[in-house]
């Protein structure tokens, strides 16, 4: 009896360490296929979008951005990136949707 235990013991010893090495092959394919897709990224916002939010925000420095139909100073830096992205969008600019 005591021969088929460390037998076993052997075994499964064995299987485990044969397991432990092709865990350790799996990790490197992983960070490959990770760093593939980060080269298959593309902008989400394009360079003439943020040209027209830049240029937005310097009309909002100067004090000279103003809101939609009220007609107010815009202050918040926030709101004037906002205003930015959709006169983008109205221009055809690459800009994600809306999220509300």
């Amino acid at each position: 009896m005591a021969t088929t235990k460390k037998a076993a013991k052997k075994t499964s010893a064995k299987k485990t360490s044969t397991k432990k090495a092709a865990s350790k092959k799996t990790p490197a394919k992983k960070t490959a296929a990770k760093k593939s897709s980060a080269k298959k990224s593309t902008r989400k916002y394009s360079p003439a979008a943020s040209k027209q939010v830049e240029t937005e925000m310097r009309e909002m420095k100067r004090g000279k951005l103003k809101s939609g139909r009220s007609g107010k100073k815009v202050t918040s830096r926030k709101q004037a990136i906002a205003i930015g992205l959709s006169e983008a969008r109205k221009k055809g600019a690459k800009v994600p949707k809306k999220k509300g």
